[in-house]
């Protein structure tokens, strides 16, 4: 199945209403609260059978923005939503952003989102990918070996300067095995006017190959529409120009 789109009428009934409340929260409307890192990811390529998507597939090093953010926002440490951003930058195209958020590992439990005190964890993208005939789910799972990005933003931002934490990418299919295809490692923090400049579209920002599937695919696609507009944003802004970690 692919990107379900209902009538036109609905997707501007959901880009406005996105954009009221964007307007009226004065920023974000979805994770508001975070902090921008730079950042580097490394592809080591995909174990077994090829995804199909040439920039999981082969090898690679890629210039990225890092956001971690907190959904409601909850103050401090208190259990949230929590919410890891990628932007790789590419040499040529798109960039590819990747968002994903706090969830379970297992099968059952990766297109769930759950609330988690701690940043160091397993980030799933929730809803899944078509690449082809596969259905890919894509993830952010906890490095043991890695600095712990503490339980709060401050706590996180205090841990990119003191080492250079990371944390593994993976792929799988709706029930398969987690497939670990590459790592992400955060560097120094970007300032307050970087984090609030920067704009995702996780919809549009996607290697040729890629696709986002399924109902929730299409209103992330609207709502994140209604949310840069009311913030002046397009899907290419912001992003670290700085080298890489």
């Amino acid at each position: 199945m692919t990107l379900t789109r209902p009538p036109s009428r609905a997707a501007t009934a959901v880009e406005r209403a996105s954009t009221a409340l964007g307007r009226l929260r004065r920023g974000r409307l979805l994770h508001p609260a975070g902090r921008s890192f730079v950042g580097e990811t490394v592809i080591w390529g995909t174990p077994g059978p090829p995804t199909g998507v040439a920039l999981l597939d082969q090898p690679g090093r890629y210039r990225t923005t890092v956001r971690l953010s907190k959904g409601t926002p909850t103050p401090g440490s208190w259990p949230d939503v929590l919410g890891l951003a990628l932007r790789l930058h590419r040499d040529a195209g798109r960039p590819f952003d990747l968002l994903v958020s706090s969830s379970g590992a297992a099968p059952v439990l990766r297109s769930l989102p759950l609330p988690r005190r701690r940043f160091t964890g397993t980030y799933s993208t929730i809803t899944c990918y078509r690449a082809g005939r596969r259905r890919l789910w894509l993830a952010a799972l906890a490095d043991p070996d890695s600095a712990d990005l503490g339980r709060s933003l401050a706590a996180a931002a205090a841990a990119t300067r003191r080492d250079t934490p990371r944390l593994v990418l993976a792929v799988a299919s709706a029930v398969g095995p987690w497939r670990l295809v590459g790592e992400v490692s955060l560097g120094s923090q970007l300032s307050a006017e970087q984090d609030e400049a920067l704009a995702f579209d996780p919809t549009h920002n996607l290697p040729p190959e890629l696709r986002m599937a399924g109902p929730l695919g299409w209103l992330r696609d609207h709502t994140y529409r209604g949310s840069r507009r009311a913030r002046g944003a397009t899907a290419q802004s912001g992003g670290s120009t700085a080298a890489t970690v």
